[in-house]
C-alpha cells in the first residue's frame, strides 16, 4: 500500500519523538507505545483500526502521518528456497532484500543504502556506485514487510545487514533501525544475538557501534596483507589491516560474544596456505570466529571461485590452530541473491 508522499512516515519516529509529538498535541504520551504496538506487532496499515485510541486521536494521526509499505516489484525464488525481493522506493530507486532458508528458521539479509560507495572489486553492488542512504523507515520496512509476507511455519529469526551498502556509512539510520528491530515491548522483537551488522572496516565508527547497539559485529576482512586487501577493498588505503584489527581488539563486545570475520576466498588471490597461516597469526589476539565464503561468480566478474579442495584445506588450517571457522555456502546463487551479487536491477519483464 503506497501512502501520501507528503506525510511523514510514522516509522521514522522513535518512541521518544512520537511521545513528544503527542504532548505537543495535548495527547497522553503513553499513547506512543499503543501506536507503535499497532504498527510493529499488529502490522497495522491504517490508524483507523487502532481501536484503543479515540476517534479524534486517530483522525489527527491520519492527517499528520502515513504508514508506508515498500512497493514490491518482484520476488525471485531460488531452487534452494531463497527469495529475493526487489523493492521500488518512493523516489524511483530500488533495493533488494534476501530471505534465506535454514534448517529450522530463516535469515533475512537487508540493505542499508541504495548502491555502495566502498568500491570492493569482487562485489556486484559496487558496480552501480553509491546513490543515497536509506532512511530508518526504509530499513525497518524491509523487515516489517517481509515478516508480514512470511507464511512458512519456520520463523524469521535472524537479521543480517549484509545486503546493498555499507551500514556504518549510514550509521545513525542503521542504529535507529536496529533499536526498533530489537525492541521487544513495541518493536519487531528480534534477539540481539540474532542481528548482525557487517562492515568493510569503517574504523572511526566501530567504537561508537560497540557502545550504542547490542547487535553482533561482522567484519569483511578478505585478505591477510595490505597490498592484496587494498587491491580488493579501497577502504584499506584509509584504514589498513593493522588499524582495523586494533579497533577490533578494543571493540566493546557483549558477554559471550565474538566478532565474525568474513573472508571471501578468491582463486589465486587470497586462498593459499600462506594466507591461511597469516590469518591464524593476524587474529590470534582478537575474540572472533571466521566465516569462509567461496566467491560467488557473476557475469563479467574478474575473479574465480576456488576449488573445493582448496577451500577445505584453508578451513583445516584454521581448525588445526584452534579457530572456530565454517564454510558459508551462500544460497540463492541461481537468482543472483548470494553474497556480493545484489544489484537491484529491474528486469525488462518486471
Amino acid at each position: 500500500m503506497l501512502a501520501d508522499k507528503n506525510k511523514t512516515d510514522i516509522k521514522e519516529l522513535s518512541s521518544e519523538q512520537l511521545a513528544s509529538w503527542l504532548i505537543d498535541n495535548e495527547i497522553e504520551p503513553y499513547r506512543a507505545v499503543q501506536i507503535l504496538k499497532w504498527i510493529y506487532l499488529k502490522q497495522a496499515d491504517s490508524f483507523d483500526i487502532m481501536t484503543d485510541l479515540s476517534k479524534e486521536v486517530r483522525k489527527l494521526l491520519s492527517l499528520s502521518f502515513s504508514i508506508k509499505r515498500l512497493e514490491r516489484v518482484t520476488i525471485k525464488k531460488s531452487q534452494d528456497g531463497s527469495r529475493k525481493y526487489l523493492f521500488r522506493l518512493q523516489d524511483g530507486n530500488h533495493i533488494e532484500s534476501v530471505l534465506i532458508p535454514e534448517k529450522d528458521r530463516y535469515t533475512l539479509c537487508i540493505s542499508s543504502q541504495v548502491g555502495c560507495a566502498q568500491g570492493c572489486r569482487f562485489c556486484l553492488t559496487a558496480k552501480e556506485g553509491f546513490i543515497r542512504n536509506l532512511t530508518k523507515n526504509e530499513i525497518v520496512s524491509q523487515v516489517r514487510d517481509i515478516k508480514k509476507d512470511h507464511a512458512d511455519p519456520k520463523p524469521v529469526t535472524n537479521i543480517v545487514f549484509m545486503g546493498m551498502g555499507e551500514p556504518l556509512a549510514n550509521y545513525k539510520n542503521v542504529v535507529d533501525a536496529v533499536d526498533m528491530i530489537l525492541n521487544k515491548s513495541f518493536g519487531l522483537g528480534f534477539s540481539s544475538r540474532k542481528v548482525t551488522i557487517s562492515t568493510a572496516g569503517l574504523v572511526q565508527k566501530l567504537s561508537d557501534l560497540g557502545h550504542e547497539t547490542e547487535a553482533n559485529l561482522a567484519v569483511s576482512l578478505n585478505a591477510t596483507e595490505n597490498e592484496t586487501r587494498s587491491m580488493l577493498m579501497p577502504i584499506n588505503n584509509k584504514y589498513p589491516i593493522e588499524e582495523l584489527l586494533d579497533a577490533c581488539r578494543r571493540y566493546h563486545l557483549k558477554p559471550r560474544r565474538r566478532i565474525t570475520f568474513e573472508y571471501i576466498l578468491l582463486r589465486g588471490i587470497n586462498d593459499s596456505t600462506k594466507d591461511a597461516n597469516r590469518l591464524v597469526k593476524l587474529l590470534r589476539q582478537v575474540k572472533g570466529k571466521i566465516n569462509l565464503i567461496p566467491f560467488n561468480e557473476y557475469e563479467g566478474c574478474l575473479f574465480r571461485r576456488p576449488e573445493e579442495s582448496v577451500v577445505n584445506h584453508f578451513l583445516e588450517i584454521l581448525h588445526n590452530n584452534g579457530y572456530t571457522a565454517i564454510i558459508r555456502h551462500s544460497k540463492g546463487r541461481d537468482i543472483s541473491a548470494a553474497c556480493g551479487q545484489l544489484r537491484a536491477k529491474v528486469e525488462d519483464d518486471a
